[in-house]
């Protein structure tokens, strides 16, 4: 079959890989529908040392079912379905306590540690399908914009709405969301779910702030660095009771104790690219301010967003604006790193 590889930074290449088989009598073969480049992607995209046998790509994929192992009883071949950016068993304390991200037999997608592959391919073995994937009442055939939707469920979605859920969104909240990528505008879109009264997206591309608008946001902040600080803690009288970090750099953590209120809740999801971070007296002890976030455990919020998703009510599928073949997924990176496009869907 024909996957996904990254050889080092800058250098992703679409390549022959051995097929996937069943390999434990608890996975399933999926054939990748609709697959997708994330913001997190770049990162080892700018940085990711030279590989002479690379790395297997894509943590975000729907598919249909084409084989199961025989102790598997949640799907059956021609199901349709989503697998989430983290491989679940569904049984251990952490994945019945809703943190399917830290599954005592699980793994994410190209882990070594449990022989997964990536979802920017063909087809992809999926271990622990019982508590990894999710059933959806459709089929491949599909129309585009709901294949999209579906496909947020993997990651983007679900990661901007557990920012809103652990940031503690509710109704009448001020939420300030840092980053206009996908999970920053889905942030925006999930406070806005949750019931925000005022969303504040700091970001400066106005395509995708525009977008921000549409998902809920009710201020845009162009500015960065102090400007940017003085000007959200202007909009919300003195701080934000609730900021949303959805991008994962030091400037981004450096604006979200800028603008956080004394007492308030920074919900950090974007990747850190950074092992140390300011948490003392002056940044957050001092005001009592509560860091939280981590990586979202989306198959705990599919069974939530997903009824609104297939009856077309919310559409998170918009945060794609261009799609791409396999064989031309290093344009969709390029794209992506060029910010000539938000996030860019893989067709097989």
């Amino acid at each position: 079959m024909r996957a996904t590889y990254m050889y080092g930074a800058g250098d992703v290449r679409v390549v022959d890989a051995a097929d996937p088989k069943i390999e434990q009598p608890t996975d399933a073969l999926v054939r990748v529908v609709r697959a997708c480049v994330c913001g997190s992607d770049l990162h080892p995209y700018h940085s990711m040392p030279p590989s002479a046998e690379g790395t297997p790509m894509g943590h975000e994929f729907v598919g249909v079912v084409e084989e199961v192992g025989a102790e598997v009883t949640s799907v059956r071949a021609g199901d349709f379905v989503i697998a989430p950016f983290a491989v679940s068993c569904g049984a251990c304390e952490f994945c019945r306590a809703g943190l399917q991200t830290s599954c005592v037999r699980g793994g994410f997608w190209s882990d070594p540690g449990i022989g997964t592959a990536g979802g920017q391919a063909e087809a992809v073995r999926v271990p622990l399908a019982d508590g990894t994937l999710v059933r959806v009442p459709v089929d491949e055939g599909a129309d585009d914009a709901l294949l999209a939707s579906l496909l947020t469920l993997s990651d983007v979605y679900g990661t901007g709405w557990h920012a809103a859920v652990t940031g503690g969104v509710t109704e009448g909240s001020t939420v300030t969301v840092i980053g206009d990528g996908a999970v920053g505008l889905l942030a925006v879109l999930s406070a806005r779910q949750l019931g925000a009264e005022r969303i504040v997206l700091m970001g400066r591309h106005r395509a995708r702030t525009d977008l921000g608008r549409e998902f809920g946001a009710t201020d845009v902040v162009a500015e960065r660095g102090a400007e940017g600080i003085e000007r959200v803690r202007d909009l919300t009288a003195g701080g934000s009771a609730i900021v949303l970090e959805a991008v994962g750099h030091m400037p981004a953590y450096e604006q979200a104790v800028g603008v956080v209120r004394p007492g308030g809740v920074i919900s950090r999801v974007g990747v850190p690219q950074y092992e140390e971070a300011p948490v003392g007296f002056a940044s957050l002890f001092g005001p009592n301010v509560t860091l939280t976030g981590g990586p979202a455990p989306v198959r705990a919020y599919i069974d939530r967003l997903l009824p609104a998703v297939l009856d077309g009510t919310v559409r998170p599928g918009r945060v794609f604006d261009r799609t791409v073949s396999l064989e031309e997924t290093p344009k969709g990176y390029a794209a992506m790193d060029a910010r000539e496009a938000l996030k860019a869907m893989i067709r097989p």
